[in-house]
């Protein structure tokens, strides 16, 4: 009987030497999915660059949204953000370990997965066949093994780690801030969390083929933003702050970052060049912020003109 469905295969169920039998037609086993001929083989292939790339990209997302609350809810006279953002990026980094230990094979920080081949890989309980109309035979089944699943028990270690370790620090800490502002940071957390969550569940296919182009979008957005609310026109209002540096440094990273997801850094002679451009947005901004000058756009705004 021939196996129906993108998806559906037949499980093996008894090997001896060059014998095999397999089961009917339906859905495979977790870490497994179909080939050419139907039949369910496991995920022993290693992660390509591009799916690191991805899962470090949804790692990075709790991570980014931490610290922007932490900083948005400090306040400029608490000095307990700095200890609140090397928190976080314990939580976070924790995480990501214990994922890795606890995801097959176990006790490494090495996974195996299945290749992606096809947007429709990620939403494989859209292609369940219905041979006659009526009765529809179930096979969904993660066929991107385990970069669906794995994305959910970070986040859910991300949520465990900052229980047990932020309300700690911050009744500790936090001694400039008022009662009711302490715990704002983790109360945001508990908020996009269940939208990370969802974000992943429902549109993870369309983030793992769009990530780098989101990531270079928000990086230059969120970059011109920050220049001109701080009001930085040239090198030197730049320089006076060590924070605008390591604001600058990190989106630098994140040009980096979504210039070698997007190249893949398939040849790497072509590709390695591309990382000189990284630079190019904040110069532009530099050398046209005074034909624009942000302050007295600012300050119009600020009277209400």
């Amino acid at each position: 009987m021939a196996c129906l469905g993108l998806y559906c295969g037949k499980t093996l169920l008894f090997k001896n030497g060059s014998t095999e039998i397999y089961g009917e037609c339906g859905v495979c086993p977790r870490g497994q999915r179909t080939n050419a001929q139907k039949y369910c083989q496991p995920c022993t292939e290693s992660p390509e660059l591009y799916d690191w790339l991805y899962l470090g990209f949804m790692a990075m997302l709790p991570l980014v949204l931490h610290w922007f609350f932490i900083e948005w809810y400090s306040g400029k006279k608490s000095s307990s953000a700095l200890f609140q953002h090397i928190t976080a990026l314990f939580e976070c980094s924790v995480a990501a370990i214990v994922t890795l230990l606890v995801s097959d094979p176990v006790g490494v920080l090495y996974i195996r997965s299945c290749r992606v081949l096809m947007l429709s890989d990620w939403y494989t309980m859209l292609y369940n066949p219905s041979p006659d109309y009526v009765t529809t035979v179930h096979c969904t089944h993660e066929a991107v093994y385990p970069l669906y699943t794995i994305v959910f028990i970070y986040y859910a270690f991300c949520l465990v780690l900052m229980m047990l370790l932020r309300p700690l620090l911050v009744k500790k800490i936090a001694c400039g801030l008022g009662k009711s502002d302490r715990f704002k940071s983790i109360y945001a957390a508990l908020y996009f969390f269940p939208i990370l969550t969802v974000l992943q569940a429902v549109g993870g296919g369309l983030l793992y083929y769009a990530f780098p182009y989101i990531i270079l979008v928000l990086s230059l957005v969120t970059l011109a933003v920050y220049m001109s609310a701080s009001e930085i026109e040239n090198c030197y209002d730049l320089l006076m702050r060590k924070k605008r540096l390591i604001v600058l440094f990190s989106h630098w990273l994140l040009h980096a970052y979504g210039i070698i997801s997007i190249s893949r850094v398939d040849k790497l002679e072509q590709d390695l060049p591309l990382l000189a451009l990284v630079p190019t947005p904040a110069l532009f901004y530099l050398f046209t912020a005074k034909f624009t000058e942000p302050s007295r756009i600012l300050s119009e705004g600020a009277n209400g003109h």
